[in-house]
């Protein structure tokens, strides 16, 4: 029994002398936010203090996207009935005008269309002239109804075969009021629709292309437009006729100002959706498919600002001052928002009396810096 006593009583002393390791993990814990300067120390720091200001508050949303083109300024070119490619002088980047010659095609379809043109046309005059007659006996009763139409309906096949024909010579270039049996041709032009310039060429010369096949891709940069990307919880913030000011990653110095003309209205798997903006003047080196940020007007609003050197960084995280006395100040947490024309729009967590609090706008980082050497000793 006198030995368990010991024991019990060598325990009980091990345990009492241990640290206590509750008060240790408090220590280090223990976060220091107030600052108390001496005299020398507040006349050294040169603070200034005053009240949150509400001001009203503008600022850009910033996004990106590319230059697109309207689908009227982008153009295909093939060709309707296929037929070997016998010259063009097209290249990537060249530029085009409305009603120049830009390619040759050459098959012997083509000669073919034009004497069935031709051969209906000649016939057509006899046709007529028996189609007449006939009129005029049926009328008279000299000739059966049958007879009549017989005669009406080659007329009407022989004006329908005509017309159809014509058509088809229009559809490759070939006015058929011009045509005649001295300037048949095997050969084909193919004119530019628009002024633009050459997108891309998707095919060579002597090769056969296919009416399905496109030759060359135009462009017209005249109506160039941007596409922007906005998130889902930006949309409200937008509206049609907001300024943006747009500019490439290559030249962040050359602004390039327009508007919002529309905002689209589906939205995509990954929550944005697109907003549609035309430029204010035209410009020669935007290139569709070029990629560009931007930077949207938003709304002004009446926010609680403060001047941006009020603010400091310790540990990814902003803290401004607030005087508790004359030489009393503590460090608290914000949220910032929106900056501008050297002001901050800055919110506090779990506070009701921002208006009426005494906040350092100057000299916030002596404030820190003190804070620290505090948190050191």
């Amino acid at each position: 029994m006198k030995n368990k006593l010991i024991i019990t009583l060598l325990l009980g002393l091990i345990i009492a002398c241990k640290p206590s390791t509750t008060t240790k993990v408090s220590a280090e814990k223990e976060v220091i936010n107030t600052v108390k300067l001496n005299d020398a120390q507040l006349k050294n720091a040169q603070l200034s203090i005053g009240k949150l200001e509400q001001k009203t508050m503008s600022y850009k949303l910033k996004v990106n996207g590319k230059i697109s083109i309207p689908v009227q300024n982008a153009i295909s070119i093939s060709a309707p009935l296929g037929g070997y490619l016998k010259w063009t002088n097209l290249t990537e980047g060249k530029q085009v005008k409305k009603g120049e010659i830009i390619a040759s095609l050459e098959d012997q379809q083509y000669i073919q269309i034009q004497q069935d043109y031709l051969s209906a046309k000649a016939q057509f005059s006899g046709i007529e002239k028996e189609y007449l007659r006939q009129k005029s006996l049926n009328t008279n009763k000299a000739t059966s109804d049958k007879i009549f139409e017989n005669a009406e309906a080659t007329y009407l096949s022989q004006k329908i075969l005509i017309k159809s024909l014509s058509e088809k010579l229009k559809l490759i270039q070939i006015n058929p009021d011009q045509l005649n049996e001295t300037n048949l041709s095997r050969n084909i032009k193919i004119y530019s629709p628009i002024n633009g310039f050459v997108r891309s060429v998707k095919t060579t010369i002597g090769r056969y292309v296919s009416p399905t096949e496109v030759l060359f891709e135009l462009t017209n940069p005249s109506d160039l437009y941007l596409s922007l990307t906005v998130f889902e919880k930006d949309i409200n913030k937008l509206k049609i006729g907001q300024d943006i000011i747009a500019y490439s990653n290559q030249s962040s110095q050359e602004k390039f100002k327009g508007k919002i003309q529309t905002i689209g209205k589906d939205i995509s798997a990954d929550r944005s959706l697109t907003v549609y903006c035309t430029f204010n003047t035209k410009d020669q080196t935007l290139i569709p498919g070029m990629y560009m940020n931007a930077e949207i007007d938003v709304a002004s609003s009446l926010e609680y600002a403060i001047p941006n050197e009020a603010i400091v960084k310790n540990e990814s995280k902003e803290y401004v001052f607030i005087q508790q006395n004359p030489t009393t100040f503590k460090m608290i947490e914000i949220i910032s928002g929106t900056s501008d024309n050297g002001l901050t729009q800055i919110s506090i967590p779990n506070s009701a009396n921002t208006a009426d609090d005494i906040f350092v706008t100057k000299g916030s980082y002596t404030l820190l810096m003190q804070l620290k050497n505090m948190g050191e000793e």
